[in-house]
C-alpha cells in the first residue's frame, strides 16, 4: 500500500504518518523501484494501535514506549497511570463544578460582587461589609483593600480563604469595628501625598493595627512584606507597591506592631 491508502484504511492522516516515522514510533517500510514507500499490514497494525493509544489519552513518547514492549507489560503500567490521572481529573472537574455552582447560585440571586466571579465566602463578607455602612464615603484605601481580598481569594487554597473569610467575619461582628475601619481608611487616604517620614504614619498604623483581629496573625506572617536586600518580594511587597510611600510605610509598621503583639 501508499502512504495515501494505509493512511485512508486507518483513518489517519499522511502527515501524521511522517511524523510517527520522524519520532521513530512506525518503522518506515522499503520503497519500490518507483521511489514509493510499500506499507504492508504490520504497518497498519501498529498505526491503528497508535490511534488507539492517542485516543486514550497518551501522548506519543508514552505510546513509543507502549509500543516497544509487544509482551504489552508496559502498557497495563502506562494505563494504569493514565486511569489514576484521568480519575483525579474527575475529582478536580466535580470540585470546579461545584464552585461555579455555587456562584451560579449567588449569580442567580444577585448577589456576585463587580469584581468577581469570587467564591461564596467572599461575596457573603462583603456584602455585609457593604450592609454595615451604605452611606459609608468612597475611599481609594477602601478600593485597595477590597482588590487584596480578592487577589487573596483567587491566590490562597480553600482552607486558608475560609480561615481569613472567618478572621474578617468576625472583626466585622464587633461593635463599631467597621466605623474604625472606616476611619483607618481615612487616615491611609489623608497619607497619599504625603512622604514616608510623616509623622501621621505611626497614628495610621497604630489604629490598623489595633484593628486586626488575632486569629488573622498566620495570614500576616505568611504573607508579611520580605525585608533585606536582595530578599524576593513576597505577596504584600506587590501590592504595597502601588501604594504611596507613606501609605506603604504605614502598612508594613502596623503589621509589626501586630505581630509584635501575638
Amino acid at each position: 500500500m501508499r502512504i495515501g491508502e494505509i493512511a485512508s484504511v486507518v483513518g489517519v492522516t499522511t502527515r501524521a504518518i511522517r511524523h510517527y516515522h520522524h519520532l521513530g514510533l512506525l518503522p518506515e517500510p522499503e520503497r519500490r523501484a518507483n521511489g514509493y514507500r510499500d506499507y504492508a499490514l504490520r504497518h497498519a497494525v501498529t498505526l491503528v494501535r497508535i490511534r488507539r493509544l492517542t485516543e486514550l489519552g497518551l501522548g506519543l513518547p508514552e505510546v513509543r514506549d507502549v509500543i516497544a514492549d509487544d509482551a504489552g507489560r508496559e502498557l497495563a503500567e502506562v494505563l494504569t497511570e493514565l486511569d489514576e490521572d484521568l480519575a483525579g481529573q474527575e475529582v478536580a472537574l466535580r470540585e470546579q463544578r461545584r464552585r461555579v455552582g455555587a456562584l451560579l447560585t449567588e449569580a442567580r440571586a444577585g448577589r456576585v460582587s463587580a469584581d468577581g466571579p469570587v467564591s461564596p465566602q467572599l461575596t457573603g463578607l462583603l456584602g455585609e461589609l457593604a450592609a454595615s455602612r451604605p452611606d459609608a464615603p468612597a475611599s481609594p484605601m477602601a478600593a485597595k483593600d477590597r482588590e487584596l481580598l480578592i487577589l487573596l481569594d483567587s491566590a490562597t487554597s480553600d482552607d486558608d480563604r475560609a480561615q481569613l473569610v472567618s478572621a474578617l467575619g468576625e472583626m466585622v461582628q464587633e461593635p463599631g469595628a467597621v466605623d474604625r475601619a472606616h476611619e483607618v481608611y481615612a487616615l491611609l487616604d489623608d497619607l497619599a501625598e504625603a512622604k514616608a517620614t510623616d509623622p501621621r504614619v505611626d497614628e495610621a498604623a497604630r489604629a490598623l493595627a489595633a484593628l486586626l483581629p488575632p486569629s488573622l496573625a498566620e495570614h500576616m506572617t505568611d504573607a508579611a512584606p520580605t525585608a533585606g536586600d536582595g530578599a524576593s518580594p513576597g505577596l504584600l511587597d506587590s501590592v504595597l507597591a502601588e501604594f504611596a510611600p507613606a501609605q506603604a510605610a504605614a502598612v508594613h509598621r502596623a503589621i509589626a506592631l501586630f505581630l509584635a503583639d501575638q
